[in-house]
């Protein structure tokens, strides 16, 4: 058996789960109530399976130093750690493709890939691992092997597999792939006992995947091959990034795995399992997470309630108070607020659709942003002046760069900046600041060993993330105008 290389998809932007997950911090980045996001919780159900040689994540190229840094603050990963940046999104199946190219070339086409979401939760590990060791099995045999959940209820918001003929003790042929049923029919194959949930996650060898792609999606499986021939590679000692050429990704089809080769696919196997699954695909299933109290109520954050029953609550920054109300979900951010009826929060989505029609940023961004060398937060924005606070990790630096339409002050809060501005380079200590013109170039570091904290006012007729021109970046992004610092 080859060895085992784990596959963590992170895709979708998370709609349903607004006004916490956005596009540009999107559902696998949502910290749950223990303060772990569901990205670190894939990455360590991943690195505790047998057999792993090394990690591969496929995620959109905005998103590699947020993961990096999730990823670091949970675990010392001596494994190769491997990414495939993404442009655009372009479905499971042309991520898939790309994994398994790049599986076969860099491990062996007998090396075996394990997809896995980046955004589900499972809380029965040991259930996991025997789920897993079964899909290997099966693998092994050239089956291109889901994993199905055991059904707990007449679920309409999920797909189904259903079971064929028994392949041993570890699984089944699959007989069809089912889309998401009515309430009927929902019932109707939770009482049948063939049919189960689809979890989205696989299991294959490299080299079969391939093959199957070949015959059944080769479309995919040649604009892949070609894109990858022009991507750019970085590669270390324990690592290889692999940032997908635009142009050429953008012709690969935008199709699911699932429709692209499982539902095509003579080869396909389903291990059932019961895992303590949920895809957390609406704020009803985090609500499922949560403990009530004896009105009913799932509270996060400082509340004070009267005459409230079967509400979810989350506000971690502010005092929410509710008067007379029952079966809400109320979710409260810096710069947004979410109020829906409990049976209604798979449509949230519609409002996420519609701010991101306007072109807001609260489709985008929340009021605190990450970027590869900290985060910035907007305080306060009017018309002419917009008010930051900045925090620069320790040895980051911005890109050095230019606004053509506005000024800056910079007041150090904590720590020392190290500036560049026009001609001179300068090191500010704490309530220490400098001015900048519009027009000059400048760059902020830290140089310091704690994080250093300023304050940011700007000033000028346009403010817009956009004016900003690159002329050195250490971060490689001197090309993406559209990121800001």
């Amino acid at each position: 058996m080859g060895v085992l290389i784990p596959c963590i998809i992170a895709g979708g932007a998370g709609t349903r789960l607004w006004p916490v997950s956005r596009e540009a911090a999107p559902k696998p980045f949502m910290r749950l109530a223990d303060g772990q996001s569901l990205l670190q919780k894939t990455l360590l159900r991943a690195v505790e399976l047998d057999d792993v040689q090394a990690l591969l994540t496929v995620i959109n190229r905005d998103l590699l130093f947020r993961t990096l840094d999730d990823y670091r603050a949970v675990t010392a990963q001596k494994r190769p750690l491997d990414f495939i940046l993404e442009p655009m999104g372009r479905n499971t199946a042309p991520a898939v493709a790309a994994a398994a190219l790049h599986v076969a070339s860099r491990y062996g086409g007998d090396a075996q890939l394990l997809v896995l979401p980046a955004d589900h939760l499972i809380s029965d590990q040991s259930a996991f691992k025997a789920a897993v060791e079964r899909a290997r099995r099966l693998a092994e045999q050239g089956l291109l092997v889901t994993f199905g959940i055991n059904p707990e209820h007449p679920e309409t918001g999920f797909g189904y597999i259903e079971q064929g003929t028994a392949i041993g003790a570890d699984g089944f042929n699959v007989a069809s792939f089912v889309e998401k049923p009515d309430a009927a029919r929902a019932q109707a194959y939770l009482d049948g006992g063939r049919h189960l949930w689809n979890a989205g996650m696989f299991c294959f060898r490299a080299d079969t995947l391939l093959a199957e792609l070949a015959a059944h999606a080769p479309n995919v499986l040649q604009a892949v091959t070609a894109c990858l021939d022009v991507s750019r590679r970085l590669e270390s000692e324990h690592s290889v990034q692999v940032e997908l050429d635009a142009t050429a990704f953008a012709k690969a089809e935008d199709i699911s795995i699932d429709y692209a080769l499982m539902e095509r696919s003579s080869k396909a196997a389903v291990v059932p399992c019961s895992l303590g699954w949920s895809d957390i695909g609406s704020w009803q299933a985090m609500r499922d997470l949560a403990p009530a109290d004896e009105q009913g109520n799932q509270l996060r954050g400082d509340v004070v309630l009267h005459d409230v029953h079967n509400c979810y609550i989350d506000s971690p920054k502010r005092v929410i108070g509710a008067v007379g109300v029952d079966n809400l979900v109320i979710v409260d951010t810096p710069d947004a607020l979410l109020i829906a009826n409990a049976a209604s929060t798979q449509d949230v989505k519609f409002i996420a659709q519609a701010l991101k029609q306007r072109g807001h940023d609260a489709y985008r961004l929340h009021t605190t942003v990450n970027r590869p060398w900290g985060t910035y937060t907007v305080l306060e924005e009017g018309a002419r002046f917009k008010i930051k606070r900045i925090m620069v990790k320790p040895g980051e630096s911005l890109s050095l760069q230019m606004h053509h339409h506005r000024s800056e002050h910079w007041i150090v809060v904590s720590g020392t900046a190290r500036v560049v501005n026009g001609e001179r380079e300068i090191l500010l200590n704490t309530n220490e600041s400098t001015y900048i013109p519009a027009g000059h170039s400048h760059r902020l570091s830290n140089p310091g060993v704690i994080d250093l904290q300023i304050i940011e006012v700007q000033s000028g007729e346009y403010l817009g993330e956009d004016d900003i021109v690159r002329f050195n970046d250490i971060y490689g992004r001197v090309q993406d105008a559209e990121v800001a610092g």
